[in-house]
């Protein structure tokens, strides 16, 4: 797993001379090599990964996790675990955090419409707000169990569920 403080470190090599070495530690072997031998585009490059590196960490670690099997939908399937618990009453006594019981909703809303939600169904089926249900969706997405699309016709923002 790669990391975000590690990333900024290798962004320090500009001082250098070594564009793009953020870039190549991430998994951006074409662009970090274009990096390097233009000077980080001239340096404007170079300035807008201050930015990006966050998401380009998350992006590169989100690929990792589903190449090694952790993620649903990956080519490497793991077996199944048995999980065992010895006093379901102390599990039941135990309240689910607010995201997962939004997350279990926005899945169930889902289901009744196809697998594919947007923001607003999800609003409409949940009674929770956009910024709440637009953030249990975006968590989801880079969990890997749902993809994001646009709807060729209306533009709008759908969320595809792989499972249902």
């Amino acid at each position: 797993m790669n990391n975000v403080a590690t990333s900024y470190v290798l962004w320090l090599g500009c001082l250098l001379q070594l564009h793009g070495l953020q870039r190549l530690y991430n998994g951006k072997t074409f662009t970090g090599l274009l990096w390097l031998f233009t000077f980080g585009l001239m340096g404007f490059g170079q300035l807008f990964d201050l930015v990006l590196i966050p998401g380009m960490v998350d992006e590169h670690n989100v690929k990792l996790r589903a190449s090694q099997g952790a993620l649903p939908g990956s080519s490497i399937h793991q077996p199944a675990i048995e999980r065992v618990i010895t006093k379901p009453e102390i599990s039941a006594a135990i309240p689910q955090p607010k995201h997962d019981q939004l997350a279990v909703k926005l899945v169930k809303a889902a289901q009744v419409r196809g697998g594919t939600l947007s923001v607003t169904q999800g609003v409409i089926d949940t009674d929770e707000s956009f910024s709440a249900v637009e953030a249990s969706l975006q968590n989801l997405v880079k969990t890997g169990y749902v993809d994001i699309y646009n709807d060729m016709a209306t533009g709008v923002v759908l969320y595809h569920f792989r499972e249902l």
